[in-house]
């Protein structure tokens, strides 16, 4: 979870080292009674939390086994963090290197911020698995291989020359050779599958294995194998089989003669209703909340781009909320509709990655210039161009500020964990119904894709969004006839009303051209457009939002800044340093346009400002022109989120410089 402030406890487990606590005595029966299989008991031990990453060709299946073993620990009651790694290429050659995919999970007894920084177990089911993930493994950990793949031709598509499993190379870790493939095939031998069918069910032979090493339920993943497979009982059954058969392995080996408990994350969660849940999947429940406290109808027009195509594909699902999705043949297709939409009464939102934005900057400008509400939702990737599609970035956060020709500014939100996508979203809708403006949502790929539990709100605990249309002239003219203007603004939030088209006696004009204030008419005046090019601004300018809060429980004289998806890592970071005797402040922000009002005065009570981003230094620019304040950039664009411990030495070495 991301509770901002944490016991001493806490920050002792966030230093990356897995703690084990007193040895208890076997837990005689447990297998028994929680596994599908097995009988006799054997040592268990406690721990406070473990990192796992499973890692295989992009066909292996790590990613649903990730998923898998996710949903398990949720239901049990940890906390979690968790960090999927897709493969670049759309489909790298087996066995290769870009092939590799993995999928990282942390879970724990207390509050957990990060999917860790190094994993205590690697499942490699292949060479090119191994030699991808081992730099990232310490010296100690487990490391579980499916020796049926260490033959001469993969391990040469790597680079080994000989057998890492032969030559001493790994005996600095705990190495557990295992014939997965073998064992599946032989476990499923009366289901009458080919070898190739048979082969597919070895990531459910891995993830039963590791469902018994750390006592996880078995039950839902069952459930779910026969529904995911509902149409091919056989094929059902078989993959259950092998689920079951990784379990019993684990259970009348000799190999793992231990076996793990982590404990619920009891006290690191308020009373509540919880469920697992994506950044993607958040943020599309999001925006079907906002839609139902604003009781608008939510249109989203969209094109599929990595990796913002999960959130058309959730919300294409509800219809029964009034949801509407429409995939359009390009991206400005996307937009544009998503704005006629806008313009015809809806929630509208279109959702993209960094390149789609490129192209729907002209149709954006269009929208700051009807002042219409429209969500711009950008899950940011690797750039520039195509760049890297499935890694995740930054790198988008100017090109929301200023990727339009002319004046037009736009309020910017960021998400900071996976579940605060949810709120993310209803405060981007909250800013663009209020002041009639289009909004950014800047999300990206780490965020997407990875989870962590979430507490199910009340509804009343969700803001009132409720829209008030014009539905009657409101203005008059000298001789005394009552019109409409669609530009009189509201004077508080300066934003103009918003009517319906055919509401009686409401017609207006609307279009790209500059409009007479007021009246809506085309004016090339330019008094008037230098009037309504500032207006436009002061409607940004003057967007309420909450003041910026600070963590600083020693008054500290540095201030850790960051945004967006870095929040996890930099809080890890500043527990290490705190636990280590250094007083650090942090704050993080959510509203980017316009900055939290507090935001200068909070600048200036520190000696030193450091600013962590997956980008160049795009937000310590903005504060450096706006603040005059000298901000320290840390950065880093290497397609992956930061390290705790390389943020705490980063920040550590700001502090003595």
């Amino acid at each position: 979870m991301t509770s901002q402030v944490s016991s001493a406890a806490d920050e002792a487990n966030e230093t990356g080292d897995t703690v084990v606590g007193q040895q208890s005595a076997p837990l005689s029966g447990a297998s028994e009674e929680s596994g599908p299989g097995g009988s006799g008991a054997k040592e268990v031990r406690r721990l406070d939390r473990v990192i796992i990453r499973f890692a295989g060709d992009s066909g292996d299946g790590m990613q649903l086994t990730g998923d898998r073993f996710t949903s398990e620990t949720a239901s049990f009651g940890n906390d979690l963090s968790t960090l999927p790694n897709f493969p670049a290429e759309i489909r790298a050659p087996a066995g290769t290197l870009p092939g590799v995919s993995s999928f990282q999970l942390h879970f724990a007894d207390h509050d957990i911020l990060t999917p860790g920084d190094a994993p205590n177990v690697l499942v490699a089911m292949n060479p090119a698995a191994l030699k991808a993930n081992i730099a990232d493994v310490p010296r100690g950990a487990e490391i579980i291989v499916n020796t049926d793949e260490f033959t001469k031709r993969p391990m040469a598509k790597v680079g080994y020359q000989t057998s890492p499993l032969e030559d001493g190379s790994l005996d600095a870790y705990q190495v557990h050779p295992v014939p997965l493939t073998t064992l599946t095939i032989e476990a499923l031998k009366e289901y009458g599958l080919s070898r190739k069918e048979a082969e597919r069910s070895k990531n459910m032979f891995a993830l039963g294995l590791l469902s018994w090493m750390y006592h996880r339920p078995t039950e839902n993943t069952e459930a779910f194998l026969r529904s995911k497979f509902a149409k091919k009982p056989d094929i059902a059954e078989a993959n259950v089989a092998a689920f079951r058969a990784g379990w019993n392995f684990g259970e009348t080996t000799e190999d793992f003669a231990v076996s793990y408990e982590v404990a619920p994350a009891e006290e690191a969660f308020p009373t509540g209703t919880y469920r697992n849940i994506s950044g993607n999947l958040a943020l599309a429940y999001g925006l079907i909340a906002a839609s139902h406290q604003a009781d608008l109808p939510l249109y989203l027009g969209s094109y599929p781009i990595t990796p913002a195509s999960d959130v058309l594909h959730e919300l294409s699902k509800h219809k029964n909320f009034g949801v509407r999705t429409f995939q359009a043949e390009d991206e400005i297709a996307g937009i544009g509709a998503a704005l006629g939409a806008a313009f015809g009464g809806s929630l509208a939102v279109t959702t993209t990655s960094g390149p789609g934005v490129a192209l729907k900057s002209e149709t954006i400008g269009l929208a700051v210039s009807l002042e219409l509400p429209l969500l711009i939702v950008d899950i940011q990737r690797g750039g520039p161009s195509t760049g890297l599609p499935t890694k995740t970035e930054q790198a988008d956060l100017l090109q929301a500020m200023y990727g339009r020709n002319g004046e037009a500014p736009v309020p910017v939100v960021a998400p900071s964990t996976p579940a605060d996508c949810f709120d993310a979203a209803m405060e981007a809708a909250r800013i663009a119904l209020q002041y009639r403006t289009p909004v950014f949502l800047l999300s990206d790929g780490y965020l997407a894709n990875g989870s962590e539990p979430w507490r199910v709100p009340e509804t009343h605990e969700l803001p009132d969004l409720t829209v008030q249309f014009a539905t009657t002239p409101n203005h008059e003219l000298a001789d005394g006839t009552e019109t409409f203007w669609p530009y009189k603004r509201d004077p508080e939030t300066l934003a103009r009303p918003w009517a319906v088209p055919g509401t009686p006696g409401l017609e207006h004009r609307i279009g790209g051209i500059e409009k007479q204030d007021g009246t809506g008419n085309i004016s090339y005046d330019p008094a008037n457009h230098d009037f309504m090019v500032r207006t436009r601004a002061a409607k940004i300018d003057g967007i309420k939002v909450a003041d910026l809060r600070v963590d600083d429980p020693d008054g500290a004289r540095t201030l850790v800044l960051g945004w967006g998806s870095t929040y996890g890592p930099i809080t890890a970071a500043v527990r290490r340093l705190r636990k280590a005797g250094q007083p650090i402040a942090q704050a993080h922000l959510r509203n980017i346009n316009p900055f939290p009002a507090n935001l200068g005065e909070v600048l200036g009570r520190y000696d030193k400002v450091v600013v962590p981003e997956m980008n160049l230094g795009q937000l310590a620019t903005l504060l450096r022109a706006k603040y005059l304040v000298d901000a320290h950039s840390y950065n880093q664009v290497n397609g992956m989120p930061f390290k705790a411990e390389q943020l705490a030495t980063a920040i550590e070495e700001a502090i003595n410089v």
